[in-house]
């Protein structure tokens, strides 16, 4: 596959952008173009109550236009386990800003917190319900020593993190052996959203599972599964294969290790329709963004009775190129964007999306990044 390359202009990505998206439900205008509106950044030390802000993997919008986001820092390292609620102030040919309001933690079926000492979950992805509450996912912790291995979950909390129940995640993503079945150590539930028509919860493995084949390479892509998660019984209903394609760019000789590609997150823009939010890393070399508009069809095979995707006859949910963001992009140095969720509407009655990357806590090189996408619907 051709690498991206940052003199890609803002005429050669609309010219490529797919105009049969819908935005919140099927009666939508579809988008035409995504401009670029602005975009912030909060520096890596940021400090809220004490606590380093940072590790944003998740982003929604809130019923009262603030927005809840998710850090992945999974304890043992910058604090305990925790969710924020933020306000992104934004207009057009204004500056995007971005204000902390509250920190909070997830707390576990007992009332307790997450431990700060060690690692027992790892938070990726946080989506309002349909009744208020939030749900939320995590990747857990692999490791050979079973005292120290943490399976990923999804579950549901309320706004102040009181746990209210866990959903009956398929087996096929618990961590086995981190080899030759099951999950494997930190590609599990990035992907998280919720249909706007019916509720249904949908989650996503970041890249294969163990038994569906190797993780994505820059020679070949990879095959994740995304299911549908029933919101009132809390069991999954339903299956579906969705292709990664090969990495698009590629680490320098000598790198202290090599680039990866990965399912980021899920929006629903409709019933059976989603934006899919693919990110490449290449050390030495920096981050590319894929905005996909992926579609489940009549014609997508449900693939939950499927053991393994290896060798097996399937067709994979439809795939349509919205928007490809080099390493550089409109003067933005993309960093590694994870989230996604519609934002607030402009003055001039257009909808906006708003993307945001986990910083890793690394000062060096990287920020808290929020990006301002306008949507210009037909």
């Amino acid at each position: 596959m051709k690498h991206l390359s940052p003199r890609h202009t803002l005429a050669a990505l609309i010219a490529s952008l797919a105009v049969s998206a819908c935005g919140g439900d099927e009666r939508e205008p579809q988008i035409r173009a995504l401009r670029l509106l602005g975009s912030a950044s909060l520096p890596t030390g940021t400090l809220y109550d004490g606590v380093e802000f940072g590790g944003i993997s998740g982003l929604d919008l809130a019923a009262d236009g603030s927005y809840w986001a998710i850090s992945d820092d999974r304890g043992g390292e910058r604090g305990t386990p925790r969710f924020y609620n933020l306000s992104l102030d934004y207009e057009s040919g204004k500056p995007v800003e971005v204000k902390i309001n509250r920190q909070l933690h997830m707390l576990r079926p007992d009332g307790a917190k997450f431990p700060a000492s060690a690692r027992t979950v790892d938070p990726e992805s946080i989506r309002r319900a349909r009744n208020g509450n939030l749900y939320w996912s995590s990747e857990g912790n692999w490791s050979s020593d079973a005292a120290q291995l943490h399976q990923p979950f999804l579950r549901e909390m309320t706004t102040d993190g009181k746990f209210v129940r866990e959903f009956s995640v398929p087996a096929m993503y618990l961590y086995r052996d981190n080899a030759t079945t099951g999950a494997r150590s930190n590609k599990v539930f990035e992907a998280l959203t919720v249909a706007a028509d019916d509720g249904t919860v949908y989650i996503a493995n970041e890249d294969a599972l163990a038994q569906d084949g190797p993780l994505t390479t820059v020679a070949a892509g990879s095959v994740v599964r995304v299911t549908a998660m029933d919101s009132a019984s809390g069991n999954a209903k339903a299956q579906y294969a969705y292709r990664l394609p090969p990495i698009p760019v590629d680490a320098p000789p000598g790198a202290a290790f090599g680039p990866d590609n990965g399912l980021s997150e899920l929006l629903s823009i409709g019933k059976n329709r989603f934006i899919a939010v693919e990110r490449a890393f290449a050390l030495g070399v920096g981050n590319t963004i894929r905005l996909i508009e992926t579609e489940i069809t009549a014609s997508t095979t449900n693939v939950l009775s499927v053991p393994s995707l290896t060798g097996a006859s399937y067709t994979a949910m439809g795939r349509k190129l919205l928007l490809e963001m080099p390493i550089t992009y409109q003067g933005v140095k993309l960093d590694n964007i994870e989230s996604i969720t519609w934002g607030r509407t402009l003055a001039n009655g257009n909808r906006t999306l708003v993307l945001a990357a986990d910083n890793n806590f690394t000062a060096q090189t990287q920020a808290n990044q929020f990006i301002v996408l306008e949507v210009l619907a037909d």
